[in-house]
């Protein structure tokens, strides 16, 4: 498939069947991961595999709202950076997310970002910190997202991003 009609039809899917995804496929989208580009090419991005479903049924109480899915997940991704490394771990780890993305939709799994960083439990716990605490993550990573990945019940329809956007691009400046 050609990468622009992949970037039009991808689509944040939540609702998976319990089907487990190929180990081949996940380490295609491991991999993507890993070959994003990063900041000087320093290459703080960790990721972590969790497939056991208790440990997804936690994560799926990382945030307030929005990481539900998680606990119907086949499997998810946290995505971390070694602070230490690199201080544009944030965006690095935000390319690497976009690529598992990307590769995700072109092997027709099913995924969506779950944004764990600025955000707070139930309880107001950080969010990070919840994922670090439960994953026994060294204090000097930081958690970025989650990548929630399944075998999808629901198909979404591409956007014509084509035509809907076009006011979003300037030329040589603002206003110009």
């Amino acid at each position: 498939m050609e990468l622009l009609q992949i970037m039009k039809n991808r689509r944040s899917i939540r609702k998976y069947n319990d089907d487990k995804i190929s180990t081949d496929k996940l380490n295609m989208i491991l991999r993507a991961g890993l070959l994003a580009p990063s900041s000087k090419n320093i290459r703080p991005v960790e990721l972590i595999v969790i497939e056991d479903k208790s440990t997804l049924e936690k994560l799926a109480k990382s945030k307030q709202a929005g990481a539900g899915m998680l606990s119907d997940a086949s499997c998810a991704v946290v995505v971390i950076g070694d602070t230490r490394k690199a201080d544009a771990w944030v965006e690095d780890c935000s390319l690497s997310m976009g690529y598992m993305l990307l590769m995700a939709e072109n092997l027709g799994i099913a995924a969506c970002w779950v944004q764990e960083r600025l955000r707070k439990t139930m309880s107001q716990q950080d969010s990070g910190a919840y994922v670090k605490q439960l994953l026994d993550i060294p204090d000097y990573y930081e958690v970025e997202a989650i990548l929630s990945l399944g075998i999808p019940t629901q198909t979404e329809k591409p956007r014509n991003w084509d035509e809907t956007e076009q006011d979003k691009i300037h030329w040589e400046g603002y206003a110009r």
